[in-house]
């Protein structure tokens, strides 16, 4: 059986969370310090539009916003350091960012016709198989 990296692993998974979801555009593993580890597309030039930010710039913002949110959550006493879920929603698509364990999350860019259902059934069983991965 041929060796298979984890990123390779990684990058399988989210290349069948982006063909199970009508409307994902594009999705990134990321760590806690903002640098990818793993994307789909995986080549920059093809992420996404012309215009639009790279994998780099998701991963950045996708760690930004996680360490936001878990300081606002501690502040106001709703949690205990870690977010469950965050969804930014714009006129043209979404943002939804799971954070997978406490040194990475996935991020994952949606079209505005993706469906909050499947999107929010779909994205946590990938966050589980992403876990499962890197405790390997």
């Amino acid at each position: 059986m041929p060796l298979e990296y984890r990123v390779d692993q990684l990058q399988r998974v989210l290349a069948q969370l982006c063909h199970a979801l009508d409307g994902a555009r594009a999705a990134v593993v990321v760590s806690i310090e903002g640098l990818v580890v793993a994307s789909y597309p995986p080549e920059d030039s093809a992420f996404l539009e012309e215009g639009m930010a790279h994998s780099s710039q998701v991963a950045a913002m996708a760690s930004i916003m996680v360490s936001l949110a878990e300081r606002t959550l501690t502040r106001l006493g709703l949690s205990d350091g870690m977010a469950e879920r965050l969804l930014i929603e714009g006129p043209r698509g979404s943002i939804v960012v799971l954070p997978v364990n406490h040194e990475v999350a996935l991020a994952v860019v949606l079209e505005k016709e993706a469906k909050p259902g499947i999107v929010f059934h779909v994205i946590p069983r990938a966050a589980q198989q992403i876990q499962q991965i890197l405790r390997e």
